[in-house]
């Protein structure tokens, strides 16, 4: 029997999508709880590293909607254009957002704010409970509830009783596995190089997706005149590129970017990740219900990771401010079923990208490049690609609208 208060929802994993979805549910006469296995000033917790993440504007009304967006604001970095193109081609796409009547198609924020903004959250809701460092070892699924034992480290182990277990526990989710969710992996054979850069010309507002022989390369802007580069490589050239001096690291970056932004004087600490697609079998299993990483790990080519994610909170949680059991089998169903449509069209549309700029197949070389020209030259192209990446397509949560979490 457990030894702690029942709750209506234990969530496992403290990282940006757990603390959001918690965030979330604090606006509703529930009883959360946390289970985070690093303290949230621990500078090798995922959501305090070097990386920063691109909130589309989707994600951005689904954080101000939970309360946490004005403590990101001043620090976000607006995305006002976007420039796609392919080294040693002919053809780019130019995406801006004036011609859409937006100030920005999304925000760059670096992941250490935006997990302090929203443990910040937490820390504000005063009916969230949080364990950290503690994390879930074990479950056993019940009539009507779900008993979760959990080490606390230093403290005595506790079995807690929840309605509702929300694995948030990234992509090798261990709560995934206790629940006999079955998964695929797919390995792309790729690594992400990470870092933060200072180029001569301040990138103002404007993110570059350029595609090279040697893999994507994502530069992105920051506050204080900086960018954050995602740079796709094989692992030995990923490897190579993170252990090498600084010096040489820049040069290797400025071949492979141009000059679009002048010389890169400066880089920071750089880190590099094995890059693959997860994808969970299922999206619930009796009371354990995925979200995040745990459901969906997809290659940050598009950079709609985190995204994805807050959607799947975002859903979750007004399903939830329905009423009733958070855990019933008809209301997980309901959020597997929504949830779906989105993740395969976003595997689908991420995935093909990543096959159509490293194929070496001639016809595909000269398709992508015709398309790069194509949709420079027409603006419903053009509108439809803004929009998904946005995160604007397809049925929305609420949140996701701009509207209450409940009507």
């Amino acid at each position: 029997m457990p030894d702690d208060p029942a709750f209506d929802v234990v969530i496992a994993g403290g990282g940006m999508v757990g603390a959001s979805l918690a965030v979330a549910l604090a606006a509703l006469p529930l009883r959360v709880l946390v289970v985070e296995a690093r303290p949230p000033t621990d500078a090798a917790q995922p959501s305090y590293d070097d990386r920063a993440t691109a909130v589309s504007e989707s994600s951005r009304r689904i954080l101000e909607g939970i309360g946490c967006w004005a403590r990101l604001a001043d620090r976000a970095a607006p995305i006002r254009a976007v420039h796609v193109s392919e080294r040693g081609a002919f053809g780019a796409t130019r995406l801006r957002a004036a011609d859409h009547d937006l100030e920005s198609f999304g925000y760059v924020l670096e992941n250490r704010v935006i997990g302090q903004a929203l443990w910040e959250g937490i820390e504000a809701a005063g009916d969230l409970a949080a364990w950290a460092p503690a994390t879930v070892v074990g479950l056993e699924q019940g009539e009507g509830q779900i008993d979760v034992l959990i080490d606390r480290g230093d403290a005595a182990p506790a079995t807690v009783s929840a309605k509702l277990l929300v694995a948030a526990d990234g992509a090798g989710s261990p709560v995934r596995t206790m629940a006999g969710i079955a998964h695929q992996v797919r390995d792309y054979g790729q690594s992400a190089v990470i870092a933060n850069v200072t180029p001569a010309v301040d990138p103002a507002g404007t993110a570059f997706e350029r595609f090279t022989p040697s893999g994507p390369l994502a530069v992105l802007p920051l506050t204080e005149r900086r960018a954050t580069i995602v740079w796709t490589l094989s692992p030995e050239h990923a490897a190579a590129q993170a252990e090498q001096s600084d010096a040489g690291f820049l040069a290797a970056l400025q071949a492979a970017f141009g000059y679009r932004l002048g010389v890169f004087r400066k880089v920071g600490r750089r880190a590099r990740y094995p890059l693959s697609l997860v994808q969970s079998q299922a999206w619930h299993a009796g009371r354990v219900v995925l979200v995040g990483n745990a459901a969906h790990g997809i290659h940050p080519v598009a950079g709609q990771g985190f995204n994805l994610g807050l959607r799947d909170v975002a859903v979750l949680a007004e399903l939830v401010a329905r009423g009733g059991d958070p855990g019933a089998s008809e209301l997980l169903e309901e959020y597997a079923e929504w949830r779906e449509e989105d993740r395969a069209r976003t595997v689908r549309d991420t995935d093909g990208l990543v096959q159509l700029f490293t194929s070496d197949f001639a016809p595909l070389r000269a398709g992508r490049r015709l398309g790069l020209v194509g949709l420079d030259l027409l603006p419903a192209a053009r509108a439809a690609v803004a929009r998904r990446g946005m995160g604007l397509g397809g049925r929305l949560p609420r949140l996701a609208l701009g509207r209450p979490l409940a009507p």
